[in-house]
């Protein structure tokens, strides 16, 4: 039986103090708050940590601004070590909240989620992600690691949907960030360990709940992605994210969840299934003058095409960033050092953050250069060619 807390005693002064943080690190343009027993409060700004000075949280506040934010959920945090939920803020923002126990006592890390979901235009996407909102079945997959803005896109293609088409979507999430209300479609969000127990029971369920649209948080497990490619494959349209930093990592981390002597079957089913994978890598931007303003989605974008299937069902993943390179004329497609290109053409980022974040640096330098642009772009077409042929076959400033 587990313990019940009484809060009639409690002053929830922690808890304010805060959300004065939080406030100060809105106003100063961050998206994480780090709150540490025995530590000052930091705060990441453009993907650096920087410091708030002056109070440092002891370990015995630290389990009390758990008790004061989690509440009911407390003993849950307790028994499991680590705990997420949503803060809300105000009316226009909520934060995502990991708490977990560390040596020193507990820490929190709180990730800004605004209320109002930004439409894909707003977010620099390229015009191709609109198209996924259009699809009636298969997979689209978002990925890119903790903090590229992931959920994100996800939340802006949904949006999108929802303003656009009447269907039924469901999301399955831990924990629930955006919310959409029904506009022309019915939106059920479900919660993993409110809503419902797991993923994999929402996914199975979800099944027979009549759904057009499933979005999964994340896929991963095996037997989540075996649900989500049987979704895909019934006729359902099926987003998610991966932790993975490209499509080529994608598809071959799909494939790894399961047993050598099955992914030839896996292989078949993601080549009949996917539609797109949207990878992401978010890179500090400029202003005229160099100083550094904010960060900037550079998008790597696979489109499905009979040689992408045909790559994948015959276990060919290093050669599909070549791919998707020489498709970008005909499918709009891009890889990541096209992307990064683009946006140091237009100014938004540095020489050196261009090359920093490049695949391969070397070769984003000759581009920036113009030294081979001739050369590469006679490759492109002879490749692209070939391409449609085997197609044919089938510390903020606080002062």
């Amino acid at each position: 039986m587990s313990e019940h807390i009484d809060f009639s005693d409690y002053d929830f002064k922690l808890r304010d103090k805060i959300n004065d943080y939080l406030k100060k690190m809105i106003a100063f343009g961050g998206s994480d708050l780090h709150v540490k027993a025995k530590s000052v409060v930091r705060a990441r700004k453009d993907g650096k940590i920087h410091q708030f000075p002056g109070w440092i949280m002891s370990a015995d506040e630290s389990r009390t601004l758990a008790k004061e934010i989690l509440k009911g959920d407390y003993m849950k945090f307790t028994k499991q070590k680590e705990y997420d939920t949503v803060h809300k803020f105000n009316e226009k923002y909520s934060f995502r909240v990991n708490f977990f126990f560390q040596k020193d006592g507990v820490s929190a890390v709180f990730r800004i989620i605004p209320t109002e979901i930004p439409p894909l235009e707003d977010l620099g996407m390229p015009e191709i992600v609109k198209s996924f909102a259009n699809k009636e079945r298969g997979l689209v997959l978002v990925t890119g690691v903790t903090g590229s803005g992931k959920s994100t896109t996800l939340a802006s293609i949904v949006d999108l949907i929802n303003r656009t088409k009447y269907k039924h979507i469901i999301t399955i999430e831990d924990p629930i960030e955006f919310t959409h209300k029904d506009r022309l479609c019915i939106v059920n969000q479900r919660s993993v360990g409110k809503d419902t127990l797991s993923f994999k029971s929402a996914l199975k369920a979800a099944l027979r709940e009549d759904p057009d649209i499933i979005l999964v948080g994340e896929m991963r497990d095996r037997e989540t992605v075996e649900l989500a490619l049987h979704a895909a494959d019934t006729g359902h349209l099926v987003f998610s994210t991966l932790h993975t930093t490209d499509a080529k990592e994608t598809v071959n981390r799909i494939v790894s969840y399961f047993p050598i002597d099955e992914q030839q079957r896996v292989r078949v089913s993601l080549s009949n299934v996917i539609q797109g994978v949207i990878s992401q890598r978010l890179i500090p931007t400029q202003d005229k003058d160099g100083k550094t303003n904010g960060r900037r989605a550079a998008m790597e974008v696979m489109v499905r095409t009979p040689t992408i299937e045909k790559l994948i069902l015959e276990s060919r993943d290093v050669e599909i960033p070549d791919i998707i390179e020489a498709g970008r004329d005909h499918y709009h497609s891009q890889t990541f050092d096209q992307s990064i290109l683009d946006l140091y053409n237009e100014g938004v980022i540095s020489r050196q953050r261009a090359k920093d974040y490049a695949t391969s640096a070397s070769d984003l330098e000759l581009k920036m250069s113009g030294l081979n642009s001739g050369k590469v772009d006679a490759k492109q077409a002879e490749k692209f060619n070939n391409t449609k042929l085997d197609e044919d076959d089938d510390i903020f400033d606080l002062k």
